[in-house]
């Protein structure tokens, strides 16, 4: 079953905008003005300004006429956006699965992690506090459903737990307007006097759909978990995570380098006890001041070696700025495969061997070097040169080789090379000779033409030349050298004709 931890703070705009401008943080009541409507309106409004009767959507003469004190200010949007997003990557150290509630709120999903903190009352305890201090006021609750949750975040108690598959009890007390209703429908049922979710809930649901719109039965089924609601996380939820935190700050580098092996050897015991390895690991260090400073390693092959997998982070903690001091580091996997470790064959356990023993240089030079820079060439279903193969990963399996009838250059130029002085019997027959960078090659044995024409099934029918075709020549030199060179296009009386190098084989 699913927990989901809801935070909302109803002062969101304010509390950023002061943030923004210690020096001038004005007295209260003060107010945020936005243009909606084509008239100057309050955005949002502190608690002293609520306090006198003013709201958000007033107009701002109707708030200047009522509380003549008011001080206001523009409202920033784009920039309280920005700080939801950063707010999001923050809450990374309580949960990898955190999902922006647009414009002030957010929901993680605490699914099978509150027992890092001793239970869900003292995470969403160390949650709020730690938000207090930065300045943020964040109601926050705990229930089975993103429904459930944000109903008694915004309605009910601060600090609601609702126990697995008892919050029921909780929501029946809480207005209509708690279960995300359109505002015009919070409106007409209030003014029937339904007052409380528990008169809902007893109405027969056909009546309640004619009455009041199916969007009210989806909303009580979201709530009360009768039917799923999906949420936009920031990233995927991701079961293969672990989290230490410190009594006291760390910030030296080789305390950096104990913590990522301590926070490896966490996760790499879950991944052993499932046979389960890992291609990719994302560390982050959380500082003091909210700041998270990531790093990503990535494995040819899945692992889960402690030490391995901490070597790899060693030349990029110096990077690191710990601040004031790293409190909370975290490790997520990604790209979790099962990894077996029986013996199948003894062939098949000589290349397990091989491979094994060449992944981690692989791994180092990936890392150090980055992943476009190391990469094994893959054959893919095409007969022009340049496009039968591609870039893929250093450890990939062999896929479908080229055809052994039709060899192809160990090495082949990203751009053909021109030929000059190519003297040769026509219209099929190989050249005797070419220069190639200044240095003339007689021909000794060659082979060919293999004629390639352009893939003319992949555009317009009527584009396709015969300047486009190639007939291709296995040719050796004098002094041992084999070359792969083509002639362009058909053979014309009266035309000279075109030679390229193309590639050279070993």
């Amino acid at each position: 079953m699913a927990r989901i931890l809801c935070a909302w703070s109803p002062l969101w705009a304010i509390s950023n905008w002061r943030r923004r401008n210690p020096s001038d943080a004005p007295a209260s009541p003060f107010a945020l003005i936005e243009q909606a409507r084509g008239t100057r309106r309050l955005a949002a409004v502190d608690r002293a300004g609520r306090k006198l009767g003013l709201f958000v959507g007033q107009k701002a003469t109707d708030a200047a006429a009522i509380a003549p004190e008011l001080v206001t200010a523009e409202a920033e949007p784009e920039a309280d956006a920005q700080a939801l997003s950063a707010l999001t990557d923050w809450c990374v150290r309580f949960s990898p699965a955190v999902a922006a509630d647009d414009p002030d709120g957010l929901f993680l999903d605490i699914s099978g992690v509150a027992h890092l903190w001793g239970g869900e009352a003292r995470l969403l305890a160390d949650f709020q506090a730690r938000l207090t201090a930065n300045g943020l006021a964040f109601r926050a609750a705990i229930a089975d459903t993103p429904g459930a949750a944000w109903a008694l975040a915004h309605y009910g108690q601060d600090g609601a737990i609702a126990e697995p598959g008892r919050q029921i009890s909780l929501l029946a007390p809480l207005p209509p307007a708690a279960l995300r209703l359109a505002p015009e429908t919070a409106a007409q049922i209030d003014r029937l006097g339904l007052k409380a979710l528990a008169q809902l809930f007893v109405i027969p649901r056909a009546p309640l759909a004619r009455r009041f719109g199916i969007e009210t039965l989806t909303r009580i089924d979201q709530a009360l978990g009768r039917s799923k609601e999906a949420l936009s996380f920031r990233r995927p939820p991701n079961p293969w995570f672990a989290r230490l935190a410190f009594a006291e700050p760390i910030s030296t580098p080789e305390d950096m380098a104990r913590v990522a092996f301590d926070v490896a050897a966490k996760l790499c015991r879950r991944l052993e006890t499932e046979g389960q390895g890992a291609r990719r690991f994302e560390l982050c260090f959380h500082r003091l001041d909210g700041h998270v400073a990531p790093l990503t390693v990535g494995l040819s092959l899945a692992a889960r070696d402690p030490a391995r997998i901490a070597k790899l982070f060693a030349p990029k903690l110096e990077t690191i700025d710990p601040g004031f001091g790293i409190e909370v580091v975290t490790l997520e996997a990604t790209e979790v495969e099962p990894v077996s470790g029986r013996q199948a064959r003894l062939d098949s356990l000589l290349e397990a061997t091989s491979a094994e023993g060449l992944a981690p240089l692989i791994d180092r030079l990936v890392n150090r070097l980055g992943e476009d820079r190391v990469w094994k060439a893959r054959a893919v279903e095409s007969h022009v040169p340049e496009q039968s193969a591609v870039p893929g990963p250093p450890m990939a399996a062999p896929l479908a080789g080229w055809d052994p009838e039709r060899p192809r250059p160990l090495r082949l130029f990203r751009r053909p090379e021109p030929l000059e002085f190519v003297s040769a019997p026509v219209p099929d027959d190989p050249p005797l000779q070419f220069r190639w960078r200044g240095q003339l090659h007689r021909v000794r044995r060659a082979e060919g033409p293999e004629r390639i024409g352009e893939e003319w099934w992949r555009g317009a029918i009527d584009e396709v030349r015969t300047d486009h075709i190639r007939d291709y020549y296995r040719v050796e030199d004098e002094a041992g050298g084999r070359f792969w060179l083509f002639r362009a296009g058909l053979y014309a009386e009266g035309v000279a004709p075109k030679w390229w190098l193309h590639g050279l084989f070993a």
